[in-house]
């Protein structure tokens, strides 16, 4: 049966009946039994994960997983290359053009459906491009979708359809973008086939690239993802996750701040508002159920390391172990802005301040003009 390189429908692993610590393991007797029942055959890691929501250490390295995607320069395709509207920076592929050669690539921004209903889509399109293009990235088109809701993912097909022109179509994004969720959704509106490939918000679900065949003998292919440190997700587990990435459309909360006042959102975020004239309004964007506590500027520190795991949480458990400490970036305000905390949200403030966003090492913080 090995012999044949069957191949787990969930991830794309090769399967196999001999380590189980391995990827791909199966016990002999499930193997037998889904092959004798003419059965899709899953391995251990997405079976716990699709009954149990049990993620499994990945054993594929970085460069293993930017091997898979340099083959993609050698062909004529199209790119689909999938974004987290709420954390573009943790969404880059370092490289990308690299691997890409000369394909053209269509950006879809995902999770569109937590956005608040005044919030600017067509501002937020043209910063998309205005930051892949800082990047190095020409893309020839963006369309904005939500692969959870399914908002959009028909119109998404249709610009697909036309813009392939026959080709093959690889779809490539980091871990936790919603990748493999957009995935499913395009299988299930071709196939009527629910739940396919294995998804999950934690990072490295999808281990091998998985076809998916086109009616014109053309195909979509599912890349694995590649985990990125800059992103949120790196540092938190799927339960505090939950917590901290937005789940539901956000809804606005503000805050009259004067100077030197600050906002701890949980424990994975910090807002300061430095200087002002007076006090001002801040409207936060972020999380519905998300803890966020006001302080004085001056008690900040203190109270981060007095409360950090306990009233300050997320981060908890192991977590606190390993949570990088949070790096604070200023920013003057010249005319009323966004400032983003790449995996959380972001801060509406006004033109003529000083602020400060602190987020942990090596995520991103940005200011933006205003979207709403």
């Amino acid at each position: 049966m090995e012999d044949e390189e069957l191949r787990c429908v969930g991830c794309g692993a090769v399967i196999q009946t001999t380590d189980p610590n391995g990827l791909g393991f199966v016990p002999a007797s499930a193997l037998k039994k889904a092959v004798d029942n003419d059965e899709d055959v899953y391995c251990k890691r997405c079976f716990r994960l699709r009954h149990y929501n049990e993620i499994s250490p990945v054993s594929l390295t970085d460069d293993d997983f930017r091997s898979l995607l340099s083959q993609i320069q050698d062909t004529d395709a199209l790119i689909v290359y999938v974004v987290d509207i709420f954390d573009f920076n943790g969404s880059l592929i370092p490289g990308l053009h690299r691997f890409v050669g000369a394909n053209p690539i269509l950006m879809v921004g995902n999770k569109s459906d937590l956005l608040p209903s005044s919030f600017k889509r067509s501002k937020l399109t043209d910063w998309i491009r205005q930051q892949a293009n800082k990047n190095g990235i020409r893309p020839i088109g963006i369309e904005l979708v939500s692969a959870k809701t399914n908002d959009s993912v028909d119109h998404l097909l249709e610009v697909i359809d036309k813009k392939r022109k026959g080709r093959d179509v690889y779809v490539v994004g980091v871990t936790n973008v919603g990748k493999s969720t957009l995935i499913n959704q395009i299988i299930r509106q071709s196939t009527g086939i629910k739940e396919l490939i294995t998804t999950s918000r934690f990072p490295g679900t999808t281990l091998d690239k998985i076809e998916i065949p086109l009616a014109d003998g053309k195909q979509i292919i599912d890349t694995p993802g590649i985990i990125h440190a800059q992103q949120m997700a790196h540092y938190l587990n799927g339960r505090d996750l939950k917590i901290v990435a937005p789940q539901k459309q956000i809804k606005p909360r503000s805050y009259q701040l004067n100077p030197e006042q600050t906002l701890f959102f949980a424990g994975v975020a910090r807002f300061d508002y430095l200087h002002g004239d007076k006090k001002y309004g801040f409207t936060a964007y972020v999380e519905n159920n998300l803890f966020v506590h006001r302080t004085k500027l001056a008690n900040a520190d203190s109270f981060y390391a007095n409360h950090l795991g306990d009233l300050l949480t997320p981060p908890s458990g192991e977590d606190l172990k390993h949570f990088p400490e949070l790096v604070r970036h200023e920013f003057k305000t010249t005319e009323k802005s966004d400032l983003v905390i790449e995996g959380l949200g972001w801060i509406t403030v006004p033109a003529g301040v000083i602020v400060a966003g602190w987020a942990p090492k090596q995520v991103a913080v940005l200011i933006r003009r205003s979207m709403i």
